[in-house]
């Protein structure tokens, strides 16, 4: 997955959180929200027991595609700050330059350290033969017989060179493989595993470099009182083994990074509130952190599009009938017996429709089914109609001008555009879907050639949740909260969550159960029947 993330981790208490996300308005008034789609629609946060429930309210008489008017109201606070606030933070810590600083300056170090043992083996065996040792090869002790002798490359030394070009060639596409990719999240805590291989890289160059340094020093010391001196051979040969270190750290990455964490290893279920969808996967050995990472990945691309306009059931006409807000006294007074009588009326009628809340839930829901699937039999209708109507021209004379497919689109979707609005309407899809963009959906469907159930598929079709135009973003906020260390490894019982906005992923973490399997030899004497008869059988 290509999308930038981000993974923050809190250490705040459930009441500050909730206070955190459901933040809210205090004013009563109309405003044009920027995100919304040019429907009427009508939000409403926040009921009489503190909580946030989101209301759509459709008005039926407007069936034009026109303005949007979106009014927003909730309970008053003094610690509610507005929504336009909220999405300016996020913004904020998305764009801030302290966000760039820690989304780049790790990859930036590493980039650097990695240049920089991979250019060191070039460097040990350019620097002799540039002359950046003048003490070391230009000392008047040598001569220059021996000069030449410590600078000479015979033929062996020749193929320590091949070798050397080689390695580098091997070790430079490992590299690129490895190493050289956009990252996919900031983590909060420290990549113990990533660590340790840019300190063994780090370890490993400034040994071979002091070494290197010290070896060509003392060479020609040792050539000038007799000893054996080091020559430009066995520089080359030094360099070699540098490579052949680098490549082994290079096997070692591979194995912690990307290998150890193949083999399953613990079992997880994501549970996302406030809809309650779940899914299940195997995971294998990660930190905390990094397998946040990993279920925000298969989140983007395996869980549905989540409708907060959906949460709240369908309240019928009888119920809101039924349900009167009003409050009746009596102005002459009553005596106590009445007052009472009326007092366990009430009760009696309100234990009554509590009792019977279930029942008319159920029928709501249904009533709801069965409006959706109607209005999608009628939406599929319509656009195989509409597309009836349109032929992909081949080179053959026409009656009439040819249309290209953004213009075809225009006139083909008024068609369909009724019975599009309804079914967008009834599904609470219409903040999504704007005019402009169902045309050109349109226009790329022709294009291609597409059919019909191929043009409605994304209105059909609520998965996965990157086919929201509102989810693609190059970075996504994330808050991630664990009571344990979040560079610590799963373990069996864990659990921690992901929060952004109003949407919460869960996760519980349990370890895969050990098998044991044993092998059951079937006697073949055993395969043999006999055939029961009796006065019953039709045999």
């Amino acid at each position: 997955m290509d999308t930038e993330g981000s993974v923050k981790s809190e250490q705040s208490s459930r009441s500050r959180r909730r206070g955190t996300r459901h933040s809210h308005r205090s004013n009563h008034h109309s405003r044009k929200h920027p995100d919304m789609a040019p429907f009427q629609t009508s939000v409403n946060l926040g009921d009489s027991h503190g909580q946030e429930i989101i209301e759509v309210q459709i008005l039926p008489q407007d069936e034009n595609w026109g303005e949007n008017t979106t009014a927003i109201t909730g309970n008053t606070s003094e610690q509610s700050i507005s929504m336009e606030d909220v999405s300016n933070w996020q913004n904020s810590n998305d764009s801030g330059m302290g966000f760039a600083c820690q989304r780049y300056i790790e990859t930036t170090f590493s980039l650097v350290l990695t240049s920089a043992a991979f250019l060191s083996p070039i460097a040990m065996v350019m620097l002799p033969k540039m002359g950046f040792f003048p003490t070391a090869f230009e000392s008047s002790d040598l001569t220059q017989i021996n000069r030449a002798h410590l600078l000479a490359c015979n033929g062996e030394c020749k193929g320590l060179l091949v070798s050397l070009v080689a390695r580098m060639l091997l070790l430079a596409l490992g590299l690129w493989a490895l190493f050289l990719r956009r990252p996919t999240a900031n983590l909060p805590r420290v990549f113990m595993f990533r660590a340790t291989v840019q300190l063994l890289v780090l370890v490993a160059t400034f040994a071979y470099w002091l070494f290197y340094i010290v070896q060509v020093t003392e060479g020609t010391k040792a050539l000038v009182e007799g000893h054996e001196a080091s020559d430009y051979k066995s520089l080359v040969s030094y360099a070699t083994n540098f490579v052949d270190t680098m490549l082994f750290i290079h096997y070692i990455a591979c194995v912690l990074l990307e290998i150890r964490h193949q083999q399953p290893a613990y079992y997880i279920k994501v549970v996302r509130s406030p809809d309650g969808e779940s899914r299940s996967y195997n995971i294998g050995q990660l930190s905390i952190q990094r397998a946040a990472v990993w279920i925000l990945q298969n989140y983007y691309t395996d869980f549905s599009i989540y409708n907060p306009y959906l949460e709240k059931v369908p309240i019928s006409k009888s119920q809101k009938k039924g349900a009167s807000s009003f409050k009746f006294y009596e102005v002459d007074g009553v005596n106590a017996s009445q007052q009472q009588s009326q007092s366990r009326a009430v009760l009696a009628a309100h234990a009554r429709r509590r009792d019977s809340s279930h029942n008319e839930r159920f029928y709501e829901e249904q009533e709801y089914e069965r409006r959706v699937k109607k209005r999608r039999a009628r939406l599929i209708t319509a656009a195989e109609e509409a597309f009836t109507h349109i032929r992909r021209v081949h080179n053959e004379p026409t009656p009439a001008i040819p249309l290209d497919p953004q213009e075809a689109a225009q006139a083909v979707f008024p068609g369909m555009a009724r019975a599009l609005q309804k079914y967008l309407r009834v599904t609470r899809q219409q903040p999504r879907h704007t005019v402009e963009a169902i045309i050109h959906h349109l226009a790329h469907c022709l294009k291609h050639d597409m059919s019909p159930r191929a043009f409605l598929e994304p209105y059909l079709v609520e998965s996965p949740l990157l086919q929201n135009e509102k989810e693609r973003r190059s970075v996504q906020q994330w808050s991630l909260i664990c009571d344990e260390l979040l560079s610590r490894p799963l373990k069996h019982n864990c659990t921690f969550q992901l929060i952004q906005n109003d949407v919460s992923l869960l996760v519980n973490v349990y370890r895969l159960p050990y098998f044991n399997i044993s092998e059951e030899v079937v006697d073949p004497k055993s395969n043999k029947f006999v055939l029961k008869l009796n006065s019953e059988t039709s045999v």
